[in-house]
C-alpha cells in the first residue's frame, strides 16, 4: 500500500491517532512506575488475559529478545491492571477508524484476567 494511504495512520492531527499517542505515554509512566520496560507491562498485560492462549513476540535483535523474555515472570498487580482498563477500557478502540473484529471476550469485564489456580 503506497504511504499516502496509510498516512492517515499518523497524522496527529487525527483525534483518534493523538489519543492512541496519549495512551502509549500514559502507560509507559504506568511501566515506569511499576519498575517495568512497557515491553515488559505490555507482554505481561496480554498474558494476564485469559482469551490468550500465548503472546506472539517478535524481536528484531537479541537485544529485543532478551528484553521480551523478560517479560516470562512478570505477574502484574491487579491495581496496576485496573490502572491499565482505566486508560484503555477493554474493547475500546481509542481510534475509532482502527476498529475489526471484536472478540466477545472482550465484552466482559470479568473475563479479562486469568484466576488463580
Amino acid at each position: 500500500m503506497p504511504f499516502r494511504a496509510t498516512a492517515a495512520h499518523y497524522d496527529l492531527g487525527v483525534p483518534g491517532n493523538q489519543a492512541k499517542l496519549d495512551a502509549a505515554t500514559e502507560l509507559a509512566a504506568l511501566a515506569d512506575e511499576a519498575g517495568l520496560t512497557l515491553v515488559q507491562l505490555a507482554l505481561a498485560f496480554v498474558t494476564a488475559h485469559p482469551a490468550v492462549s500465548a503472546a506472539i513476540i517478535g524481536p528484531r535483535t537479541a537485544d529485543h529478545l532478551r528484553g521480551q523474555l523478560s517479560a516470562a515472570d512478570v505477574v502484574l498487580e491487579p491495581a496496576v491492571l485496573d490502572r491499565i482498563d482505566r486508560l484503555v477500557a477493554p474493547g475500546t478502540d481509542l481510534n475509532p477508524d482502527d476498529a475489526g473484529y471484536g472478540a466477545a471476550v472482550l465484552a466482559d469485564p470479568k473475563r479479562r484476567r486469568r484466576v488463580p489456580e
